[in-house]
């Protein structure tokens, strides 16, 4: 682990426990999203200190009520729900990864993953929701387009997302490579979310 990822994700619990951060304060009427962007090749190392800190919060900020969602787990339940995910498995098994993607794209909107975190989970109900797994759930479903949803449902519970890519304030950009497309053609896509701990380089 670099010392600048080290230091960044020491930031992080005074961060998120801070009450000022809990009640939304200093941020006028912007949704309480925040982003902590990281390299792709760090991905085991914010892996492995996410659980640390998930540990951390429970022992030392018992407190807090603390909900803790792994955006491919939650794809995987969703679709075990519907009665899809043995069908995905055998439509990968027996066509390719791009049938399944298309065959994906419709039950994986955005809006329903949303729906359906809000029944399974209720965010709304917590202090704070940590949510990870981006990587592992791309493409299926796509952070940005999640991002744009999960405002109706959070009200103004601090959520934080773990992107493994680059965020600079407006524009996302999984694993460094592939920018967010705007819906509107020619526009720079823009998210109402807050960095959470600044990033000196970003590669």
């Amino acid at each position: 682990m670099t010392s600048a990822l080290e230091e960044r994700l020491e930031q992080i619990i005074p961060r998120v426990t801070d009450g000022a951060f809990l009640q939304s304060k200093g941020i006028g009427n912007e949704i309480a999203c925040y982003i902590f962007d990281y390299s792709a090749n760090e991905e085991l190392e914010v892996r492995a200190h996410l659980a640390w800190m998930k540990t951390r919060l429970r022992t030392h900020h018992s407190h807090l009520c603390v909900l803790d969602l792994d955006l491919f787990e939650v794809v995987l339940a969703y679709l075990k729900e519907r009665g899809l995910l043995s069908k995905v498995v055998a439509m990968q098994a027996r066509k390719n990864d791009a049938a399944v993607l298309k065959a994906l794209k419709g039950p994986l909107a955005a809006d329903k993953i949303t729906d359906f975190i809000a029944k399974a989970h209720k965010p709304s109900e917590y202090d704070l929701v940590l949510l990870s797994g981006i990587g592992r759930a791309w493409p299926m479903l796509r952070a940005h387009s999640l991002l744009n949803c999960l405002h109706t449902i959070m009200q103004q519970i601090p959520l934080v997302m773990f992107y493994p890519g680059t965020f600079d304030g407006t524009t996302l950009k999984i694993f460094g490579r592939i920018t967010a497309i705007s819906a509107t053609p020619g526009a720079k896509p823009y998210y109402r979310a807050f960095r959470l701990v600044a990033r000196e380089t970003t590669p």
